[in-house]
């Protein structure tokens, strides 16, 4: 299978799902968009787009961040739905895959930064692409805003900060608001790009310690999300 990720920042890497990939002996290639990288030209390119997170927002402009072109992704996305590719969006990912179905982008509940139990639906306990999930897992998470919802989007998973964490929006299309990719040297990453950690954890009941991120085993969530993305390949 041809696998193409779109990166938008170096320090919000696809982790897990880049890990994957290699295993599985894929062929991989990648967008790294904070180096204005062009955009695949055609979605016969790859089998399978994964549009990983960043901390724009599918709102965001190019006078606000140069290299970043959400029109055109979202352009994108919409012509490998049109070719029946298949598709996972993670974070911003899968807002602007949201935004490629019509749903607009909204503000979550919660900020949630840590790692957090997802419940999910009768939905999501439905779909046989989550069947290793069971009823729920603890998976990341490291975000503000939510995915929006079109007509015939289902809700596979929520969380206590966020009502929207796995969504369905076709057999083939996956919006993952959570981070089932995370590894400690991804967090690391991550939590070297933040500043004030500690005003923010004191003032967000879902944001966790940096030790507690740091410390976490993500095992268990690499493993799931490799489960689910084997499903394409079934």
């Amino acid at each position: 299978m041809r696998i193409h990720f779109i990166v938008h920042e170096s320090f919000e890497a696809p982790g897990a799902y880049l890990a994957w990939a290699a295993l599985r002996g894929h062929e991989v290639s990648l967008t790294k968009v904070y180096r204005y990288e062009p955009l695949p030209e055609s979605a016969a390119d790859f089998d399978m787009l994964i549009v990983m997170g960043g901390p724009q927002s599918p709102q965001t402009t190019k006078a606000e961040c140069p290299y970043f072109d959400a029109a055109a992704e979202i352009a994108l996305l919409q012509s490998a739905m049109a070719a029946d590719k298949i598709i996972i969006g993670v974070c911003l990912g899968a807002q602007l895959l949201g935004e490629a179905y019509g749903a607009t982008v909204e503000h979550s509940p919660e900020k949630e930064i840590g790692n957090f139990p997802i419940s999910l639906t009768d939905a999501g306990l439905a779909d046989v692409r989550l069947k290793a999930f069971g009823k729920g897992l603890t998976v990341g998470h490291w975000h503000g805003d939510m995915l929006g919802l079109s007509k015939t989007a289902q809700v596979l998973a929520i969380s206590q900060g966020c009502p929207r964490q796995i969504v369905k929006y076709s057999d083939k299309h996956y919006g993952f608001q959570c981070h089932l990719e995370f590894t400690q040297d991804l967090v690391a990453n991550l939590l070297a790009q933040e500043t004030d950690f500690d005003q923010t954890v004191r003032h967000h009941k879902y944001v966790q310690e940096a030790e507690l991120i740091q410390g976490f085993d993500y095992k268990e969530m690499n493993e799931k999300l490799f489960s689910f993305l084997d499903s394409f390949n079934a």
